[in-house]
């Protein structure tokens, strides 16, 4: 089987940080590099998450009318107290 991917080589500074991270792949029986590209996959999943998220506010916003943190507070606001519902 070949492998598709290209494997590059990097250079990290992490200094007291190696010592923890070495605990943690013995404790989990991985290695360093597994380790780290598991923390990097699980990084890039949140970055994605977090866009996917801000991306759909924008779409609420955009259909509520919201153009301001001045216009979240007062639905919220009249939300809170009974008032006008979007």
């Amino acid at each position: 089987m070949t492998n598709i991917y290209k494997i590059y080589t990097i250079d990290v500074y992490a200094n007291a940080d190696i010592y923890r991270m070495d605990l943690v792949a013995v404790d989990e029986y991985r290695n360093r590099s597994e380790l780290i590209r598991e923390a990097v996959r699980v990084y890039l999943d949140r970055v994605e998450k977090w866009r996917r998220i801000f991306k759909a506010g924008k779409r609420v916003a955009k259909k509520m009318g919201i153009k301001s943190e001045e216009d979240v507070n007062r639905i919220v606001l009249e939300y809170r107290h009974g008032g006008k519902k979007n």
